[in-house]
């Protein structure tokens, strides 16, 4: 292996995924004007490798290869190397991942894409070990063979690439003359009953993610069939997952996914938007039940991302890494004598009796602390004793192991500052302010927002990507429309009507730089971004809800909350747009399912005129995905946002409630019991 200190051309980037080899002795370029002239001028097949910084077998591929000179000697006299992180390019990751699942037939981080210098792949992969094994071809052998075929065989490659760009063709959606109607989403819950775990929870086998889009999808279909079914796969899920080693029982917070069924053993990188997406869930599951158990995750979630995700600054990073030492997961787990070491006999075998610590160890000998098969209830009970003793117990417990830990060696975080990340954080910390009428967690999301206001957004134009002083990459249609989710949120916590004013604007902007007029749908790279082999418009869910799933919901969302017409026909196109594709596979896009259900049954616009406390405590108390709240002292406060309702008179200067219900109105109120039951109870 290199002990090389000559840096590459990566080691002016701001990307901690991109720095974290700008010490290799791969000769590494980013993507950029610089690395193409090189491949026109030496026209050289492309070596393309996409990761991000805590990624755990992007670091296993560096260490074997990027690091080791043989491989470096190979890459560079052969190819022009090409490193991009996936976080802050998407819109590349997207494209090249797309043919990476057609060419092999799945895909996954690290990113391998073999290319020709019009940046057209001819071979694409994932992980590849420097040499062969785990059935995998190696490095070596695959970077040498593809290059005498590159050289050798051109009419191959072309016929490669050719069959690349048809593939690609085929991809782009044209209008459907057929409509998305409300039986897609009764086939997005069936297929998702039929792939859910009945026995742990979650979707379908190991590794197990826990795709909070789902489980968002079907808290909306539980309210609006009545589907007890539903909100059972949800309750299944949460406390499976929050029982499980997924979760943190000591630092609190989720893993990024489980490596078997039970949720027991993780893959321990913590991601931004897994905690913001399930914070969502867990709240929203606590409106639905009034469970406390949710709340206290939830609230959790909010502990653990503003102690180890938040900069001082009040804007949130974006992952911590599984690894710490060169060892996976090395910073969470236990050996059986650490327990009772740091908390002594008795208190030690209460805790180990609890969270399942033992001399075997759950994970390669050590511990993952986990509550499968066990509660605190009946260890209480079994015991005879209060479970709020035993409670007070493990508390104590947890945050001296807690303290303990916080000695290790913290691994890597990755502290670049994401837009689209940061805003999925806002919109769950104002629903969470807002649900738990807690305003301090409504102050996190504000002072969040102000710092991506004031760094990322340059002349108008809102940006991807925020650290160290440098601001870079026009945002994505991911960033815009997770960012009019935030303003929407912000704005049903606070009823602050600049947030509806922002959120409109922004949706504005997103539809002027990403809708395709001719199909419908918005592009993931806007009009005055860097135009990539192809135009990409994803409409599938991945690890999160694609940009087109989120603007179809805000689209439904802004439109009834202006009266504005023009975005619900938008949406209106979409579900033409997208009919072949979701008729397909109805639950992979079960997000943008959300719209079809807040548009084909049946909801509500409430506007109340005068003093709103009574009213708002009890509404903020309950989930009414169906109820779109406008409120204001006077009418004619509500003229910039929704100027249909600046018409409205207060009745006897009396605080006045106006409910719409399937496009007709009932008669104003000034009967605040009335006003409720028909908002709430009919």
């Amino acid at each position: 292996m290199s002990n090389n200190k000559k840096p590459n051309q990566l080691v002016d980037e701001k990307s901690p995924y991109l720095l974290q080899h700008a010490y290799n002795p791969v000769n590494w370029y980013s993507w950029g004007e610089e690395a193409f002239q090189k491949v026109e001028k030496e026209n050289k097949p492309i070596f393309l490798s996409i990761g991000y910084s805590t990624c755990h077998w992007c670091h296993v591929m560096a260490h074997e290869s990027f690091e080791d000179e043989e491989v470096a000697n190979l890459l560079n006299e052969k190819y022009i190397a090409i490193k991009v992180d996936r976080e802050e390019r998407p819109d590349i990751d997207s494209i090249y991942m797309k043919i990476c699942q057609m060419m092999a037939g799945h895909g996954g981080w690290p990113l391998t894409i073999f290319m020709t210098p019009n940046k057209i792949p001819f071979y694409a992969g994932t992980y590849f070990p420097k040499e062969s094994k785990y059935g995998r071809p190696g490095l070596i052998e695959v970077l040498t063979q593809l290059h005498k075929r590159f050289i050798q065989d051109p009419d191959h490659i072309a016929e490669v690439t050719e069959s690349v760009r048809e593939a690609l063709e085929k991809t782009i959606q044209s209008k459907s003359n057929h409509r998305l109607t409300k039986e897609i989403a009764d086939q997005a819950f069936y297929q998702l009953g039929k792939d859910y775990d009945y026995t742990y929870g979650g979707f379908g086998d190991a590794p197990k993610f826990p795709q909070p889009q789902n489980l968002l999808f079907l808290l909306k279909y539980y309210h609006f069939t009545g589907k007890t079914a539903a909100l059972q796969m949800v309750e299944g899920t949460l406390k499976h997952m929050a029982d499980g080693g997924i979760y943190d029982h000591i630092g609190f917070g989720f893993a990024r996914y489980s490596t078997d069924e039970k949720w027991l053993i993780p893959h321990f990188e913590k991601m931004l938007y897994d905690n913001a997406l399930l914070l969502m869930v867990y709240t929203e599951c606590y409106q639905i039940t009034k469970n406390p158990y949710y709340k206290q995750i939830a609230e959790q979630i909010i502990i653990f991302l503003n102690r180890e995700m938040k900069s001082e600054d009040g804007a949130f990073y974006s992952a911590i890494d599984a690894d710490s030492e060169g060892k996976e997961g090395k910073y969470y787990v236990w050996d059986n004598e650490e327990i009772y070491d740091i908390l002594g006999e008795e208190s030690g075998e209460w805790y180990a009796t609890t969270y399942g610590i033992t001399p075997y160890g759950n994970f390669e000998g050590k511990n993952i602390p986990n509550l499968i098969g066990r509660s605190i209830p009946s260890i209480a009970e079994a015991h005879r004793m209060e479970v709020s003793e035993l409670e007070g117990r493990l508390e104590l417990a947890r945050q001296k192991l807690l303290e303990e830990r916080e000695k290790r060696v913290y691994p890597h975080v990755d502290d670049k500052v994401l837009a689209a990340w940061n805003a999925m954080v806002i919109a769950a910390l104002a629903k969470a302010g807002k649900t738990f009428q807690e305003n301090s967690y409504i102050d996190i999301a504000e002072q969040a927002l102000d710092f991506i206001e004031k760094t990322l957004v340059v002349d108008g134009r809102l940006m991807a990507r925020y650290r160290e002083g440098e601001t870079k990459y026009k945002a994505y249609l991911d960033d815009y429309a997770y960012f009019v989710w935030a303003y929407v949120e912000l704005y049903e916590a606070t009823l602050n009507i600049r947030y509806i004013e922002k959120g409109r604007d922004l949706l504005q902007n997103m539809i002027e730089l990403f809708w395709d007029s001719e199909n419908g749908g918005f592009f993931f790279n806007g009009r005055d971004s860097e135009q990539l082999i192809a135009q990409d418009k994803e409409i599938y869910d991945g690890a999160l809800p694609s940009g087109n799933s989120v603007a179809a919901v805000m689209l439904a969302k802004v439109g009834f909350l202006t009266g504005e017409p023009i975005y619900l026909e938008r949406l209106e196109e979409m579900y033409y747009t997208f009919f072949d594709d979701i008729q397909r596979q109805a639950s992979a896009s079960s997000f943008f399912v959300q719209s079809i259900l807040l548009t084909e049954f049946s909801t509500k616009e409430v506007v109340i005129l005068g003093d709103s406390s009574e009213i708002i405590k009890q509404i903020n108390d309950s989930y009414l995905p169906n109820v779109t709240l406008l409120v204001a002292d006077q009418p004619e406060d509500l003229e910039k946002v929704a100027p249909y309702a600046s018409q409205y008179k207060q009745i006897d200067k009396k605080t006045t409630v106006y409910v719409c219900e399937n496009f007709a109105c009932k008669q104003p109120t000034t009967d605040i019991e009335e006003a409720l039951k028909s908002i709430i109870n009919d």
